[in-house]
């Protein structure tokens, strides 16, 4: 009955321990624990005493688990193991708005051959141009968006 007992409290401590260390090796280890105790009780006690030792061992890792989800995070030691906060961003900013974009004039920031940067309302963008080479600082004009980019031609 001690072996039995000292497999389900390591396979707790194990589980417990799971929050400290990353990746699922101790989970796995506490699962190993756990099963252990239970195969134990089938041998030493029947099939009545190994039943009781999977509840117990399924109550074990319930009541552990939920300690640490629901108990842990709200002491200050949980705030600090626990993440609440998120990144959010995107790679690309979102380019412009097709409405207000298309039509409106622009001058080339760089040559365009056939991709450059273009200055359009006092902002700048990276632009293709179809008709192919345009010089530095000619005037033109926004065609069309793409997802990075706006197509324009000259004026």
């Amino acid at each position: 009955m001690n072996t039995i007992i000292m497999f389900f409290i390591a396979g707790a401590v194990l589980l417990a321990a799971e929050v400290f260390v990353p990746g699922a090796i101790l989970g796995i280890f506490a699962a190993i624990a756990l099963l252990v105790g239970v195969v134990l009780s089938f041998v030493d006690y029947g099939s009545m005493g190994g039943w009781i030792a999977i509840a117990a061992a399924l109550g074990l890792t319930g009541v552990t688990l939920w300690f640490e989800f629901m108990i842990l995070p709200k002491t200050a030691l949980g705030r600090r193991l626990f993440l609440k906060a998120e990144i959010s961003g995107a790679s690309q900013p979102p380019l412009a708005e097709r409405e207000t974009m298309v039509g409106q004039a622009g001058v080339a920031d760089t040559t365009l051959a056939p991709s450059g940067y273009v200055i359009v309302a006092w902002k700048r963008y990276e632009a293709y141009s179809r008709a192919g080479l345009i010089a530095k600082g000619e005037t033109l004009r926004v065609v069309e968006l793409d997802n990075f980019r706006l197509i324009v031609q000259k004026n």
